[in-house]
């Protein structure tokens, strides 16, 4: 597989809800990790856990490209953005109902066409301030927040 029908097959099955379509791209040591995994995931099964803690607060989540994807063989990177509907919980967090557009980048080593590693990126304060449970910069409640954590009024 090359890295543009490995990330679109990955983009697929995140976006299809079918856990089992993890399985065909990674490779039988397969570790993933992002900012809402406190240590990586090891294995398909682990991978596929926290796709549904996904799909579960996000019944409409998809991914889709948002750029070129680059590869050497070895390794390889994907911009991508995930998009859904805060439906569900996530941890403390009752669902907003809010849509929000997170934007990604997946930065993977491979092996033999097959993903041995992933990591996501994207900005977790983002997301948390899209859905509201942080504070518009610039507002109050942003400077009240900042305060709080000891650094003062910004002008």
């Amino acid at each position: 597989m090359d890295v543009d029908e490995l990330f679109d097959a990955w983009e697929r099955a995140w976006s299809g809800r079918d856990p089992g379509a993890f399985a065909p791209l990674c490779a039988d040591s397969f570790a993933y990790e992002d900012p809402l995994t406190p240590a990586p995931l090891e294995g398909v099964p682990a991978l596929a856990a926290h796709a549904r803690r996904l799909w579960d607060a996000f019944p409409d989540a998809r991914v889709n490209s948002t750029g070129e994807r680059l590869g050497d063989g070895r390794f390889a990177c994907a911009p991508c953005k995930v998009l859904g509907t805060h439906e569900g919980r996530i941890g403390a967090v009752t669902p907003t109902h809010r849509f929000i557009v997170v934007h990604a980048l997946v930065y993977a080593e491979l092996e033999d066409g097959q993903l041995l590693r992933a990591r996501a990126f994207f900005d977790v304060h983002g997301a948390a301030t899209a859905l509201g449970v942080l504070p518009e910069p610039g507002t109050m409640g942003e400077k009240a927040l900042l305060l709080l954590r000891g650094f003062g009024i910004r002008a």
